[in-house]
C-alpha cells in the first residue's frame, strides 16, 4: 500500500474507533445554530436609527460626461458604506433624446456602464422628465423586463415601503409631462403627450394619497413647483403648481421630490405644507438664485440627495461629487 493511502486509512480507523463508543447525544447535543443570510451580510452592520433609506438623482444620462462618473462614483461609495434600500432617478434619464428603444445603446453608456458599484445594483424607482419624451418614453417601461434593477411599470405608479411596527410609506411617482399644456403644440414632446388624458392621471393619484394609510406620503416628479434656479416663472414650472399644489395640499403631503432644475435645493413656502427637494444635478450643473424667501438652501453643484426615515422623521442629505455633505436637514412627521 501507497504511504499516503496507508495513513489514511490508518487515520480513519481510529477515528472510527474511538467515536464508536460515545453515544450519539454526546456528539450532538441538541442545540441548533440558524444562521440567516443577514446575520452574514456585512450591509447588515451599517443600520442606524432610521428605517428606511434612499438615494435620489436627477438628470444625469450624459454618457459618463460632465461630472457624471463623478456622481455616480461618490454615489457608490456613499451607498457602500451607509445603509440603502433602493436609488429614485427624478427623470431626464438620457440626454439629448431619450432612448429609441429598449435596446438603445445609451443603456449601457449612460446607465449600465456608469452605475457599476455593487451597491447601486438595487432597485432603481425611475420617472420620465421632458427629454425622455423626444424619442419613445415608453421604451423605459419596456426596459424593466430586461433589467432587474430598473423599475418602472408605468408612466406614472406608486410603491409601498413597510418599516418598523408595520408602519407604511407610500411613494407615488407621477408623470409631469403631459400636466404642461404647451407641451402639446411641441414638435417633440407632442405626439407622445398626444393621448395621454392627464386628468386620469391626476384623479388616480387623488384616489391614491386619500386612500393611503401610510404615515409617510412623498409625491415624486419631473418638473418642480417652485425653484431658485433659472425656471423661476417659466411655464412649466407654472403648469405643473397649477395642477398639482392643490392636490398636495388637500392630503397634507409633507414633501415632493423633483429633479429638472440641475442644482439641489430645499425649498419651502410659508403657506404650503410641503416641503420641495430638487435633485437634478447628477450631471451639468445650472445658476442658483440666492436670497429667496422660500428657499432654504441651493446649490448650483453636481451631486445626489441622500434620504433616511423612520416613523418621526425624515433626514434629507445633500453630497457633493466629491463625498461632502453640503446641507442636512430633518422633518418631523406631522408638522410644517
Amino acid at each position: 500500500m501507497k504511504r499516503r493511502a496507508f495513513v489514511i486509512s490508518t487515520l480513519g480507523t481510529a477515528m472510527a474507533s474511538r467515536l464508536s463508543g460515545l453515544p450519539l447525544g454526546n456528539i450532538v447535543d441538541g442545540s441548533t445554530t440558524r444562521i440567516e443570510s443577514e446575520d452574514i451580510n456585512s450591509r447588515a452592520l451599517l443600520r442606524d436609527e432610521y428605517d428606511l433609506h434612499f438615494l435620489a438623482v436627477g438628470d444625469w444620462g450624459r454618457n459618463g460626461a460632465d461630472h457624471q462618473i463623478q456622481v455616480a462614483q461618490q454615489m457608490g461609495k456613499w451607498a457602500s458604506e451607509h445603509p440603502n434600500d433602493f436609488i429614485i432617478s427624478t427623470g431626464d434619464n438620457f440626454y439629448p433624446s431619450g432612448v429609441a428603444s429598449e435596446h438603445d445603446p445609451l443603456w449601457h453608456y449612460s446607465f449600465e456602464n456608469v452605475y457599476t458599484d455593487f451597491s447601486l445594483q438595487w432597485d432603481w424607482y425611475p420617472i420620465l422628465g421632458n427629454h425622455d419624451y423626444k424619442s419613445d418614453p415608453d421604451a423605459q417601461i419596456r426596459y424593466s423586463s430586461i433589467s432587474r434593477r430598473w423599475k418602472m411599470p408605468a408612466r406614472y405608479y406608486s410603491k409601498t415601503f413597510k418599516i418598523k411596527d408595520d408602519v407604511e410609506v407610500l411613494f407615488a411617482f407621477i408623470d409631469t409631462n403631459p400636466l404642461i399644456p404647451e407641451f402639446y403644440q411641441n414638435s417633440e414632446y407632442g405626439p407622445h403627450v398626444s393621448g395621454q388624458q392627464p386628468e386620469k392621471q391626476i384623479a388616480w393619484l387623488d384616489e391614491l394619497l386619500q386612500s393611503s394609510k401610510a404615515k409617510w406620503k412623498i409625491v415624486v416628479g419631473h418638473h418642480p413647483l417652485y425653484t431658485a434656479g433659472p425656471r423661476t416663472e417659466n411655464y412649466d414650472t407654472l403648469a405643473v403648481r397649477k395642477v398639482l399644489q392643490p392636490l398636495l395640499t388637500k392630503h397634507r403631503i409633507p414633501l415632493y421630490l423633483s429633479g429638472h432644475e440641475h442644482s439641489m435645493q430645499h425649498l419651502k413656502m410659508d403657506n404650503n405644507c410641503f416641503h420641495q427637494f430638487i435633485s437634478g444635478s447628477g450631471s451639468e450643473v445650472t445658476p442658483v438664485k440666492k436670497g429667496l424667501s422660500y428657499s432654504r438652501f441651493e446649490a448650483s453643484i453636481y451631486g445626489f440627495m441622500y434620504f433616511s426615515l423612520n416613523q418621526d422623521r425624515l433626514q434629507v442629505q445633500c453630497i457633493d461629487h466629491q463625498g461632502n455633505v453640503i446641507y442636512r436637514t430633518i422633518l418631523s412627521s406631522g408638522t410644517p
